[in-house]
């Protein structure tokens, strides 16, 4: 499995060596792979590598806005494969439901963005709430799963206790939006023809 490469800076390469030294200090054996990118996530300033991972997904994507040039293919955005959408959208029901979770990462970041959809915006909501909504846009059993694949994205943030939940607005890219074009359309139709 390839594994996306996440860019590694800390402000102040003493307080790193501080923070890492103080979470050695009473260990008697070497941390394990997992445990040492937690240390280095801590050292600077996330929770754990969960954190740290969906932190820099969201600065690499803000950096990258920021450096295009004004007026720069604002006009031409990226085009959609519609063969890409229609295999994703056979991944759903004609109610609109997810029947499956899809093996390949760029398939499952476009069921994301529809399960994104589907959350209310400018709600705060429990983990209840979300669930209930996950619940029923899915016929897998695994809403938890998903929960935590928004919060992951960067889609859903959560509070630390994860009491509460608040869908963060982004603009979703165009097959994303071709996605859930297509996904109302069908729904829609399946109610008409009930």
């Amino acid at each position: 499995m390839s594994r996306t490469p996440l860019p590694y800076s800390a402000g102040d390469i003493s307080a790193l060596a501080r923070s890492l030294r103080a979470q050695l200090a009473d260990r008697t054996e070497p941390p394990g792979h997992v445990e040492w990118l937690n240390m280095l996530a801590k050292a600077v300033g996330c929770r754990n590598f969960q954190h740290f991972r969906v932190q820099t997904r969201i600065q690499t994507t803000e950096r990258v806005t920021a450096q295009e040039p004004p007026g720069a293919a604002v006009d031409a955005p990226p085009p959609v494969d519609p063969v890409r959408v229609l295999k994703v959208a056979r991944c759903f029901d004609a109610a609109g439901a997810l029947l499956r979770w899809p093996p390949k990462r760029s398939e499952r970041d476009l069921c994301l963005w529809v399960l994104w959809s589907r959350i209310v915006a400018g709600r705060t909501m429990s983990e209840g709430e979300v669930n209930d909504v996950l619940r029923g846009a899915h016929r897998f059993g695994d809403h938890v799963l998903l929960r935590r694949e928004l919060c992951d994205a960067g889609l859903l943030d959560r509070t630390r206790d994860g009491r509460v939940y608040r869908r963060v607005e982004r603009r979703p890219p165009p097959e994303a939006l071709a996605m859930i074009r297509r996904l109302k359309v069908a729904s829609a139709d399946e109610r008409a023809s009930s």
